[in-house]
């Protein structure tokens, strides 16, 4: 993959959770927060808590990016189906770009919530109830698993990577890159209710996104045109 497609991943993904990412999963991590955590800890033992949560969430991205990458490798015959799953994934980055800006309600439609689901609530009660510090890892990984829109775009490029590892790779970052907004959270919820912070970060990653998605097909044609003139380097 580029630097530039990274640098962007990062830069889509820091902003992105700033605003979809804290609204949608911010729930979970005031629950955690509040009732896992005791006031009586000290500094170091709560942001350990804190670490495990979202290792977790990057662990089960990782895993999902393997996943979706291996799976690109299986069904990426030759460049013609390859140019078009780049622009298949480019198309849906523009969509979930115009929902984050409120122009469409992409993201929402298909965020169908999975944690109404008896296995994931009474897992959930379960972890919520412990205070071990592998339950903090164990939640984060569940917290992983919620169907997001935003999760699913980045696990889109993982697939089209054409390579588990690469894949693997482009979730991890995805991941790490969200940390700074849910590792902040536990600490400072009160900075995240300021509903004008939220949407300039929101409309920053929707540009960002939209951006993403065009250079992605263009890729993806490119790859159908010329495929050796094409930029974006699979397995590179």
């Amino acid at each position: 993959m580029e630097n530039i497609s990274i640098i962007t991943i990062i830069a889509i993904a820091f902003l992105g959770s700033f605003g979809h990412c804290v609204g949608m999963c911010g729930g979970i991590v005031i629950a955690y927060s509040s009732t896992k955590i005791d006031n009586s800890w000290s500094k170091v033992k709560q942001s350990l808590s804190h670490i495990l949560y979202v290792l977790g969430r990057v662990s089960t991205y990782t895993i999902l990016g393997f996943i979706f990458g291996y799976f690109g490798s299986v069904v990426t015959f030759n460049h013609t189906t390859n140019g078009i799953l780049l622009l298949f994934t480019g198309f849906l980055m523009i969509l979930v770009g115009l929902s984050l800006s409120g122009k469409l309600k992409f993201l929402t439609s298909i965020e169908h919530s999975v944690s109404k689901s008896k296995i994931y609530q009474q897992t959930f009660r379960k972890l919520l109830g412990s205070n071990s510090f592998i339950s903090f890892y164990l939640l984060g990984m569940l917290n992983g698993l919620l169907p997001c829109g935003f999760v699913y775009v980045f696990a889109i490029t993982a697939a089209s990577t054409g390579s588990a590892l690469w894949g693997a790779f482009v979730m991890f970052i995805f991941g790490l890159s969200t940390i700074p907004a849910m590792f902040s959270l536990g600490f400072f919820v009160g900075i995240f209710k300021q509903i004008a912070l939220r949407n300039l970060f929101i409309s920053i990653a929707a540009i960002l996104v939209i951006i993403f998605g065009i250079y992605t097909m263009y890729n993806g044609y490119e790859f159908l045109s010329d495929p050796n003139k094409s930029t974006f380097n699979r397995h590179s």
